[in-house]
């Protein structure tokens, strides 16, 4: 294990566990119809194991009902038909009907339940793959693309589907189908029966020969996939990057070797099958055309009565049947199986870190309302992380903010400005040295009780489908339209929301694409402070918002942020003057600190980077 793994910060017993930080390993390669994912996939029918069993008496029902109509018709032919006994035709017929009957309420019942668990399963595997998706730390996002965690909760899951309600039962009737049929069979005449025998050897060695090639195009039909997902999704997200760069020809041919790459697997895998499938059927029908040449034998000898022949080549055509619906059912099979591996590979995915069992929650001391509690003390003790194990980008921080302080972060692209703020959210943990919030140390505090302590204001924040009314609730959501929009006022720009076509109610469009970047900073400073938070993080809030409205934003921060500890990334001097405190930080380090005044005074660093700043700031 990497000596990394556990910070040498806490103890084990109160701290976090960090449980890797490599890049994303390889999937693992499993065989075919892997008995350990089937057991595992239907466990998820533990909760509703009632209707599961009844779905396989069903199921096996099924599987000798069929049988058992064949041989009711060789029977009727060679009874009262050859006999021309009318009376006795009209019992066996009726028998027949009643038995045709009970055949299609049990399909009927058999289709059904199958359907039903098919989603009950899916559904639950949705929800698990999708709650533990939102459990990874953000170094799992960074690392994972989007399109794979796609394609593992629509086309994988699916493929679970498919072979829950088609491969798993169909396969069953399938296979119990040529079992009833091979014991009538026997019954009927064992000698005949022997000829059927001697094709299992044949057909063991064919799909011997052809599953492992149709489960390694499978797989990699599977993963090819993935990537054509993932691709979609960041050519989209990127979309303006792609037109503004002219490069819509260039993706377009790297869409193109993507989905060529993954024809290319499905093509093989179809070419594959399509040999496997007509040599299936042709071994049955060889095998059938040595079975009318046995069994005329057998007739013209008197060894054989034509009865019982006919009733044998019903069954044997209901043995065979199956032969070639198997060898789909087996090739869906596999694609199941992998797509059963990607998903469980996900999902016991274990996060890189996570809360311990005795972790404790963060005091709160808010009792309601806004700005009535103190902020937070923040404290970095010879704070030193990374992104990769051997490529720190901070270096032995150190500082401490008290409770209601601005703090404004300064310094080059690449200092580490963000990764203070990573670590003060618990986005990420240090790989050495301590974070303390409230004399706690980060990794005692439960993430939850943190963050529904703290608000946010990014740069490029999201903002969820819905109105302008939904979003600014998302931070609260017990909050009122009346509450909401004393915040807007506060802010001194509910009039710049309510100028919009429908107000507050207002659709905000697929990440916030219906307003303006300005308008989407509003909504994203009113979600913040709706909250009551007793940490604003804002890392370059007001960059999107025009000179006139940051005016009047700043006028409202000065008293909204009062009382509340507050850390400011931000490259305008208006944001830094504010500040109570200022850190200058360098390549991971911090190399000057102090008010805006005694920096300048200093005649560093700071001062060099306020003369550029006076350049590009109209505020200056």
């Amino acid at each position: 294990m990497d000596k990394r793994l556990i910070s040498p910060v806490a103890p084990q017993p109160m701290g976090l566990v960090r449980l890797s930080r490599g890049p994303e390993q390889e999937e693992e390669q499993v065989k075919p119809l892997d008995w350990g994912l089937i057991r595992r996939l239907f466990s998820y029918t533990d909760h509703i194991a009632e209707k599961r069993n009844m779905l396989v008496v069903l199921t096996l029902m099924r599987a000798m009902q069929l049988p058992a109509l064949s041989w009711f018709m060789g029977e009727i032919i060679a009874g009262p038909i050859a006999r021309h006994d009318t009376g006795q035709l009209t019992w066996w017929v009726a028998a027949f009907v009643m038995l045709a009957f009970a055949t299609d309420g049990t399909l009927h019942f058999r289709h059904r339940y199958g359907m039903e668990i098919g989603e009950i399963v899916v559904n639950d595997l949705r929800s698990q793959l999708f709650a533990h998706i939102q459990r990874q730390p953000m170094a799992f996002f960074h690392r994972v693309k989007l399109g794979r965690l796609i394609s593992r909760m629509t086309s994988d899951v699916q493929a679970l589907r498919v072979g829950i309600q088609e491969v798993f039962f169909v396969g069953i009737v399938q296979v119990g189908q040529m079992v009833f049929a091979a014991a009538v069979m026997i019954y009927t005449d064992w000698v005949m029966f022997l000829v059927v025998a001697a094709m299992a050897p044949v057909l063991w060695h064919i799909n011997r020969h052809f599953r492992g090639r149709l489960s390694q195009y499978s797989r990699a039909s599977q993963e090819s996939f993935s990537r054509v997902t993932a691709n979609i999704a960041e050519s989209v997200n990127g979309i303006r990057v792609t037109q503004g760069f002219a490069r819509e020809e260039m993706n377009a041919g790297l869409f193109r070797e993507l989905i060529a790459d993954h024809a290319r697997y499905n093509i093989a895998l179809a070419r594959t099958s399509a040999r496997l499938i007509p040599l299936l059927e042709f071994n049955s029908q060889l095998f059938i055309v040595v079975l009318l040449i046995l069994g005329g034998w057998r007739t013209f000898h008197d060894q054989m009565e034509i009865g019982n022949l006919i009733t044998f080549f019903f069954l044997a055509n209901l043995f065979f049947s199956p032969i070639q619906n198997l060898g789909s059912i087996y090739n869906n099979a596999l694609v199941a199986m992998a797509s059963a591996e990607r998903v469980f590979q996900l999902l016991d995915r274990k996060p890189e870190w996570e809360d311990t069992p005795d972790a404790v929650a963060l005091p709160d001391p808010r009792t309601g309302g806004q700005n009535n509690a103190p902020g937070v003390r923040v404290e970095f003790q010879g704070v030193t992380f990374g992104y990769l194990a051997d490529r720190p980008v901070l270096r032995d921080v150190d500082f401490h903010l008290e409770p209601g302080s601005v703090t404004a972060l300064v310094g080059h692209t690449g200092s580490g400005k963000s990764s203070i703020i990573n670590l003060v959210a618990k986005f990420y943990l240090p790989d050495a040295g301590g974070v303390y919030i409230d004399g706690r140390e980060i990794r005692t505090i439960t993430g939850h009780s943190l963050h529904t302590q703290m608000g946010m204001v990014m740069q490029n924040n999201f903002l969820f489908s819905g109105n302008i009314l939904d979003n600014i609730r998302t931070a609260r959501p017990a909050a009122t339209d009346a509450e909401i929009r004393k915040v807007l006022s506060d802010l001194e720009c509910l009039d710049l929301l309510e100028e919009l076509p429908e107000g507050l109610d207002t659709e905000v469009g697929e990440r916030g694409a219906g307003l303006s970047m300005g308008q989407r900073q509003l909504v994203c400073f009113a979600r913040a402070l709706i909250a009551d938070p007793r940490l604003i993080i804002l890392d370059e809030a007001t960059s999107s918002i025009d000179a006139f409205t940051e005016e009047r934003l700043q006028k409202a921060l000065r008293v909204l942020l009062q009382g509340r500890t507050s850390i400011v990334v931000a490259h305008r001097l208006s944001t830094i003057r504010e500040a109570g405190l200022i850190l200058l930080l360098d390549r991971g380090r911090i190399v000057e600190r102090g008010t805006h005044a005694s920096l300048l005074e200093q005649k560093g660093a700071y001062a060099r980077l306020h003369r550029q700043f006076l350049q590009t700031d109209d505020s200056g």
